[in-house]
């Protein structure tokens, strides 16, 4: 039985571009077939980039994504799901 599908926002500020970036596209790629959408914008005043990701995902996926991208140094990851 497939799990239910989620939507959801992701918010990320990777505050180490070097070598965070990298990491981060290639996890955001990794998990591509659920993203919907995707906002990056550089805030080069703070030195930060802030990227927002809207999923339709399993829970399961956006809590592994978020897991792993929390993990990363100098990236702060937190998911807002809906209802639905």
């Amino acid at each position: 039985m497939e799990e239910e599908r989620r939507i959801a926002v992701l918010s990320v500020i990777v505050e180490k571009r070097v070598p965070a970036a990298e990491q981060v596209n290639a996890l955001l790629s990794e998990y591509g077939e659920w993203i919907v959408g995707r906002m990056g914008i550089p805030y080069h005043a703070k030195g930060v980039s802030v990227i927002c990701i809207v999923l339709d995902a399993p829970a399961s996926a956006i809590n592994a994504l978020t897991g792993k991208l929390g993990k990363l140094e100098g990236v702060s990851a937190k998911t807002l799901f809906s209802k639905y």
